[in-house]
């Protein structure tokens, strides 16, 4: 099963911040895909399970940046 989810995030402004998003996504348990839409802040999560959205904005806060 695969899950998307769909999150907008603050403050990145180049391609370091959507690796630094990427990253820190990445290693949340479940986690199979990240797509960061820098120009929207769009970032779209895609797991193997439903994700706790307290788990996607501790890991978006720890590269530095914000879920709106």
């Amino acid at each position: 099963m695969s899950v998307s989810a769909t999150y907008t995030v603050t403050g990145m402004t180049c391609g370091h911040c959507v690796s630094s998003v990427k990253e820190e996504l990445g290693e949340v348990s479940g986690v199979t895909g990240v797509d960061v839409v820098l120009e929207t802040g769009s970032v779209t999560v895609t797991s193997d399970r439903e994700l706790d959205r307290a788990e996607v904005v501790a890991a978006v806060s720890e590269a530095g940046y914000q879920v709106a």
